[in-house]
């Protein structure tokens, strides 16, 4: 028996997973994994403030907006 499975993600997660990718052929398991390395050091450190939380509810709002940008657009944008 595999231990893969199959998820269902929207074209545009999708898209957006592989903006996030490091090199090329990073495959998706990866990067998935790297979010939730990131998730769970951010909830590790304790709890989020009131004011993160607003600024995060109205990055999600812009993201689904379309005005988000890219990792690659603003490291490009600050020259990184």
């Amino acid at each position: 028996m595999s231990d893969y499975t199959t998820i269902l993600v929207h074209k545009e997660t999708r898209d957006r997973l592989g903006l996030m990718r490091d090199y090329a052929r990073e495959s998706y398991e990866e990067v998935i994994n790297k979010l939730i390395t990131v998730y769970e050091k951010l909830k590790a450190e304790g709890k989020l403030s009131e004011e993160t939380k607003k600024d995060i509810e109205i990055a999600r709002k812009q993201i689904k907006e379309g005005r988000g940008m890219s990792t690659k657009e603003l490291i490009k944008e600050l020259g990184l």
